[in-house]
């Protein structure tokens, strides 16, 4: 079965930080660009880091330049965002994409990041 699962999501306060995970299964996972994103309430998804399957390259939306990490370990079939200096601007739900050229998209489920004291 195809799937990405996200976890690590939940309430912190600002300041804090996060580490989200990605968990691939039932496809090959090394041959598909990954990327975050994110939906806030009210809100158009939006891009937030992406890595190619190497992990050589990686982009960023600007408003998480400096504060957000993307990595991947193509040996666990994983893709970790791991979230510092959270803003509660980062509020949203967010999803973990796998993405392969002609082949199409790959969406996990989503995981809830709340930023609030």
């Amino acid at each position: 079965q195809v799937q990405l699962v996200e976890s690590g999501g939940g309430l912190v306060q600002p300041g804090g930080s996060l580490r989200l995970s990605c968990a691939a299964s039932g496809f090959t996972f090394s041959s598909y660009a990954m990327s975050w994103y994110r939906q806030a309430p009210g809100k158009e998804r939006e891009l937030v880091a992406s890595i190619t399957t190497t992990g050589d390259t990686t982009t960023w939306a600007d408003s998480v330049k400096g504060r957000f990490t993307i990595s991947r370990d193509n040996a666990k079939n994983t893709v970790d965002l791991q979230m510092n200096n959270l803003k509660p601007e980062d509020t949203a739900v967010y999803y973990c994409k796998a993405n392969r050229f002609l082949w199409g998209d790959i969406w996990g489920q989503g995981t809830q990041v709340t930023v609030s004291s």
